[in-house]
């Protein structure tokens, strides 16, 4: 008598993320793009600017010198003007490439969270409808995005990537809003992107430090690139339910508010 061995159940997986190689490839090439071009189209136009400080100090000397009345100007009081004249092109100069590179590494953040919210809602509306949820998810705060990855199995918060990005977010903040708690997040933890250029003359404390000592280098922006670029680099191919252990309460109670309603 020939015995049947009744069939096991299938288990079904529900893919809840899927990151599409050519569309990896796009984001890892726009970021690419968005640092060379910056450098090049912006950044490029101050790689001379004490040759254009010496000769806007010349200028304004050649714009002044008819004016020179040896009865009522001392010699070298002109020459003196002027090199003040170009010192002061210079400072202005200085702060306008520091700020042309700020804008450019906030640029290059908000494209990356940008790109990272659109992509996670995107991939959730596969499997779950609302807007409960569509609406947390580009409301999130970083933590709350970096918890939200960890579980789901896209991204550790403790790689080095999202460490990376993290510090960048606190510099776009006191970029944009000055001191606060961004400006204290990085002074206890990130302090090479404070700098004091009268340290040799004026020692100062950290605590004593404000957002106008807020400086970033050519350095931090291939920094920042490279860990947007890991970061789209490690998101798995697929990442599927089975996988999933927890959930962060914030979506959670997104996704149990879609579930209650009734137009759904």
């Amino acid at each position: 008598m020939e015995t049947q061995i009744p069939h096991e159940k299938k288990i079904i997986k529900t893919n809840l993320f899927q990151m599409w190689e050519p569309f990896r490839q796009s984001l890892i090439e726009e970021n690419r793009f968005y640092l060379e071009q910056g450098k090049k189209k912006l950044l490029s136009q101050f790689d001379n600017i004490e040759q254009e400080a010496d000769e806007a100090g010349k200028r304004w000397l050649e714009s002044r010198s008819a004016h020179f009345d040896p009865d009522r100007h001392a010699p070298g009081d002109f020459e003196e003007r002027a090199y003040d004249e170009s010192v002061e092109f210079y400072r202005l100069l200085s702060e306008m490439r520091d700020q042309t590179r700020l804008s450019l590494i906030a640029g290059m953040f908000h494209e990356w969270d940008k790109n990272l919210r659109g992509w996670l809602v995107k991939e959730i509306r596969h499997w779950h409808i609302g807007e409960n949820v569509t609406q947390k998810v580009w409301s999130a705060n970083f933590d709350e995005i970096a918890a939200f990855l960890d579980c789901m199995g896209l991204a550790s918060q403790s790689s080095s990537c999202l460490k990376s990005l993290s510090a960048f977010r606190y510099v776009i903040n006191v970029y944009k809003h000055g001191d606060g708690s961004s400006l204290d997040a990085l002074k206890a933890n990130h302090q090479e992107f404070l700098q004091n250029v009268l340290a040799q003359y004026i020692p100062m404390d950290i605590e004593w430090l404000d957002h106008t000592h807020l400086a970033v280098s050519d350095e931090h922006l291939d920094e920042l690139s490279l860990a947007i670029t890991e970061f789209w680099e490690s998101i798995p191919k697929d990442v599927y339910d089975d996988s999933i252990t927890t959930i962060p309460p914030w979506f959670e109670k997104a996704q149990a508010k879609d579930n209650k309603d009734p137009q759904r």
